[in-house]
């Protein structure tokens, strides 16, 4: 597949990240607050004004896409539930190390000021007085704890089957575009069978920015061969739906996890609950009709 571009084994691993995943509620259900995380002030308040923006007042906000000739997916969290596993892993990493005081960071933390970011991103965040190597390593301790994880703990989106056929059906192009490391992404997109339907992934780290930028998703149409006026994205973090709406695409976000509002105030500009959504197929049986389907 092209891309552009070992810790403690813990006991209770199983059963405590099963009970993440068995919340009903959203992480941070009544956060309210931006998700992006920068490096420095300045680079806070210049990002803060390139991508500022509002989500697409209309009756039909996915009807700007007309004809609809893409549509770009993020992987975790969007494709699959992993963002629970995501924060299990760095609990108990961050943990070990005494982050914190030793004390176990939090959902709400973890969705505040984690969720979405570039693991580059993350070193400046948790680690500011670390030697970068040092922090790097201790990323890549993490994703491979996540790997370790992932094949008894991951499950797709719900409906996710059901929109994969609705996108080939019509002979739509699609990329999958993540912040993830290659080998997660790669691992994610095989477990969930999606190989073969995703022929491109576009990685943040193979960009010149990641996001919250919109260089993945624009660097996505181009080996695409898509204008950006026909597609659009599909996104769970608010860090994710900036670099969308920055791209100039509307966005779908999946709220299973992040808070409904924090992700409108990112710029959604339809917030569904998973692929089953009857808002989402609402969107996508208009399309048809332009389609002639």
């Amino acid at each position: 597949m092209p891309t552009l571009a070992g810790n403690q084994v813990f006991s209770s691993i199983s059963t405590d990240v099963s009970k993440i995943l068995s919340h009903s509620r959203p992480f941070c259900k009544n956060f309210s607050g931006s998700c992006i995380r920068l490096t420095s002030v300045a680079t806070r308040a210049r990002i803060s004004s390139e991508l500022t923006s509002q989500p697409l007042q209309c009756k039909n906000a996915l009807s700007v896409c007309d004809p609809l000739e893409a549509i770009l997916f993020d992987i975790d969290g969007t494709l699959c539930d992993s963002v629970p596993i995501h924060y299990y892993a760095f609990r108990e990493m961050l943990q070990e190390v005494g982050y914190n005081g030793g004390q176990p960071i939090t959902e709400e933390f973890f969705i505040k000021r984690m969720n979405g970011l570039h693991n580059d991103e993350l070193c400046q965040l948790l680690f500011p007085d670390w030697d970068f190597d040092r922090a790097m390593k201790f990323m890549d301790d993490k994703e491979a704890m996540f790997r370790r994880l992932a094949p008894e703990q991951l499950k797709p989106v719900n409906g996710l089957d059901k929109l994969c056929k609705w996108i080939e059906e019509r002979g739509l192009k699609r990329a999958a575009v993540t912040n993830a490391p290659k080998e997660s992404a790669e691992l994610i997109i095989s477990m969930l069978g999606l190989d073969d339907f995703f022929k491109l992934i576009v990685l943040g780290s193979e960009c010149d920015r990641a996001k919250p930028f919109p260089d993945p998703y624009l660097k996505a149409l181009e080996h695409l061969k898509v204008a950006r006026e026909h597609a659009f994205v599909v996104e769970d973090s608010a860090s994710g739906v900036k670099a969308g709406v920055a791209a100039g695409m509307p966005v779908v976000a999946i709220a299973s996890r992040n808070p409904e509002k924090l992700l409108k105030a990112a710029g959604a500009t339809l917030v569904v609950t998973d692929f089953e959504d009857t808002n989402l197929w609402g969107a996508l049986k208009e399309l048809d009709r332009n389609l002639g389907c």
